[in-house]
């Protein structure tokens, strides 16, 4: 089973202040971690969402290309990873471990 495990941030969080060393020394071991248990499938950080440009579609088939991201939320993701795993419990856990680590909100999702 597949899941996306992703790291949430509120949108005036800064990794200067927040990401130190020891934090990245965790998420370091939990990768480690993932990869020795053979279910890490792909990890990525992404930057901050005022890098982002969203693509809309209209009903018409035109599309229209903003800059910034496409919701307007309080929150953002600011990293994934994607996991195969043989339990949705399984997950959960890593989910935990992701969430410890980057000391951060985490939500676990099954890809379909």
């Amino acid at each position: 089973m597949k899941f996306f495990v992703a790291i949430h941030r509120p949108t005036d969080y800064d990794h200067s202040v927040n990401i130190t060393k020891e934090v990245m020394d965790e998420i370091d071991r939990v990768n480690e971690e993932m990869v020795s248990a053979g279910v890490r499938v792909f990890v990525g950080g992404l930057r901050s969402p005022k890098e982002a440009n969203a693509i809309h579609r209209a009903e018409d088939g035109s599309q229209t290309i903003t800059d910034g991201p496409f919701l307007n939320a309080d929150e953002y993701i600011d990293g994934f990873w994607v996991l195969d795993v043989a339990t949705p419990e399984e997950a959960l856990e890593w989910g935990k471990k992701a969430a410890a680590a980057c000391r951060g909100s985490v939500e676990v999702r099954p890809f379909r």
